[in-house]
């Protein structure tokens, strides 16, 4: 279904913003500067905020256009996103071992600065996770066509981010974060991979590539797009009931090229460990 896309999408990147936050505040009150917290809950809101603002302004835009300038919109959105999420999946698999020793470095730098430098800090670790979030939920709504299912995934995933994250902090939770993000990341690919596909369908649409009418396969009298199985394939993988030849092959590249590099046990990837308290 629509929803278990989104879903995805905002429990993976609200739990990242979730241990961040935590790691932030953990390292803010064990080292007795409780007074910091204040600033860094305002850089934390305002982050949240402008995600928000990010979301609101994509729609927004989205609508005021033309039919040909909302799937053009829509294409570069949806690049875009495939590009922002493909680089942070990379980023968290190179960064989770040293995540908590860089933010503690960023806090102590900030500290020279003053409360308004700290505010800073918090803003900058939660907005990359936040507007990513917001780019790439916009491009899966345009990508799975149902916005209110879509939107019960999302606040739902959001909503078990939140409790994993302070479930943690308050190490009520143990969850293997490692395998947690690894197998999120694969979803977050399979997912991006369907949203390239979108995007390459739009640009076809407008004439910027060629094979708009070569279809691989049109199972439109056996699969409806708008039914159970077609939007479950739609949100989870992409799936369209007439995909070009185009579509699929820059699915399938899209696939190879980012899931093997990023399944290979490379530079501390796979048994890296994110933690909070620690």
């Amino acid at each position: 279904m629509p929803m278990l896309s989104t879903f995805i999408i905002a429990l993976r990147e609200g739990l990242e913003a979730a241990l961040i936050v935590g790691i932030l505040v953990a390292y803010v009150v064990r080292t007795d500067r409780r007074h910091l917290l204040k600033p860094l809950w305002t850089g934390v809101g305002v982050a949240l905020v402008a995600s928000l603002a990010l979301g609101g302004l994509l729609a927004f835009t989205s609508a005021e256009l033309s039919d040909r300038g909302e799937e053009l919109f829509a294409g570069v959105t949806s690049f875009a996103a495939v590009g922002l999420v493909t680089w942070m999946v990379f980023w968290m698999k190179r960064t989770a071992r040293n995540l908590r020793n860089e933010l503690h470095g960023k806090i102590d730098g900030a500290l020279v600065g003053g409360p308004i430098s700290l505010a800073l800090v918090a803003f900058f670790a939660v907005a990359r996770e936040g507007l990513e979030t917001a780019l790439f939920v916009y491009s899966n709504f345009k990508t799975v066509g149902v916005a209110s299912t879509a939107t019960v995934g999302l606040v739902l995933g959001l909503g078990l981010a939140v409790f994993l994250g302070y479930a943690i902090y308050n190490r009520t939770v143990k969850l293997d974060l490692a395998k947690f993000f690894t197998i999120t990341g694969v979803a977050l690919i399979i997912i991006a991979a369907g949203v390239l596909s979108y995007g390459i369908h739009e640009f076809q649409e407008l004439g910027y590539l060629p094979g708009v009418d070569s279809f691989l396969w049109d199972v439109t009298p056996w699969i409806a797009k708008e039914s159970l199985l077609g939007s479950l394939l739609g949100g989870l993988v992409g799936f369209d009931t007439t995909t070009s030849f185009v579509q699929f092959i820059g699915w399938s590249i899209y696939l190879l090229a980012v899931l093997i590099p990023y399944l290979s046990k490379g530079k501390g990837a796979a048994k890296a460990k994110v933690s909070v308290n620690a």
